[in-house]
């Protein structure tokens, strides 16, 4: 089995963009690649559960997003957008040499469809734990309206809390949104404390994905299998990007996890992880079966 490796790679960026960014990631396991990407105010540690249940058969890579984890903040040579994200994605995905399998979840979802959609012949298949590609909520019709001002609503109460200092009232917004209210409040001390210097970033990675220049029919050329999974309680404006996507990507497929909401991944990690491991085994194994009958 490959050893754990957490490593800072050097991403070759153009000439046009100073200081190039390092990414920071743990590598495990060995076969196909499986790339995750964390949702906003996570780490790579979001996909500990995942990558032990898929480490027998594939190599899990698991990165750190900009100011997460061990990875250094966005330098701010540049105004911040998805392509900034997923540059550094992009060359270390680039560096394995083969389409690896490409999961992600809320804002880590959103970071996954740029890839997939600007560089195909990276991505061997997708999954999208309600990807949060609000910009896809815009021009749409007067309910879609009514969401995206729900999403623009909670980015607001991100920004005014930094604004002020007071980071702890908006971190709390921001996780009782998601997680559902009281989740705050019952959160360990240390835990809260964490999470709240972390909203910084949470408020890049809701303009990246509100501004995002891409339409439903752009991400309509994403051919290959993807597996969306949504939460019987997520909230609307994710189960609604999910039916939008489920409806414009050719090879999509929606399965709901039943009983959670937005973070499935850490509330119902065990249904999650078997759905995903699942969606792997179909993909290598409908190829074996072809290259056996050829």
């Amino acid at each position: 089995m490959r050893q754990s490796r957490h490593t800072e790679l050097s991403s070759n960026m153009s000439t046009s963009e100073a200081n190039p960014p390092s990414i920071a990631y743990t590598d495990t396991g060995s076969g196909e690649p499986v790339v995750m990407i964390h949702c906003s105010s996570a780490t790579r540690s979001e996909w500990q559960r995942l990558r032990e249940c898929l480490n027998a058969d594939f190599r899990s890579v698991a990165i750190d997003q900009w100011g997460c984890g061990q990875r250094a903040p966005w330098p701010g040579h540049l105004g911040f957008n998805l392509s900034g994200e997923s540059a550094p994605i992009i060359e270390l995905i680039r560096g394995m040499g083969v389409p690896v399998h490409l999961v992600g979840h809320s804002y880590g979802g959103g970071v996954a469809l740029k890839i997939a959609r600007e560089q195909p012949e990276l991505i061997r298949s997708l999954t999208l734990i309600e990807p949060s590609s609000f910009h896809l909520l815009e021009g749409g019709d007067p309910d879609d309206q009514i969401l995206l001002q729900e999403v623009i609503g909670v980015a607001q109460a991100v920004s005014g809390a930094v604004s002020s200092g007071n980071y702890w009232s908006g971190t709390g917004h921001f996780v009782d949104y998601w997680s559902g209210e009281g989740t705050w409040d019952a959160m360990p001390h240390k835990l809260q404390m964490t999470l709240s210097q972390t909203l910084h970033k949470v408020i890049l990675d809701f303009g990246a994905v509100l501004n995002e220049p891409a339409s439903l029919q752009d991400y309509a050329t994403i051919a290959c299998p993807t597996l969306i999974l949504c939460g019987e309680w997520a909230r609307r404006p994710s189960r609604r990007i999910v039916q939008m996507l489920a409806g414009a990507m050719p090879e999509a497929y929606v399965q709901e996890v039943a009983g959670a909401g937005h973070m499935s991944p850490l509330t119902h990690p065990d249904v999650v992880n078997e759905l995903i491991r699942e969606h792997l085994y179909r993909i290598v194994d409908g190829a074996e079966s072809q290259e056996m009958a050829a």
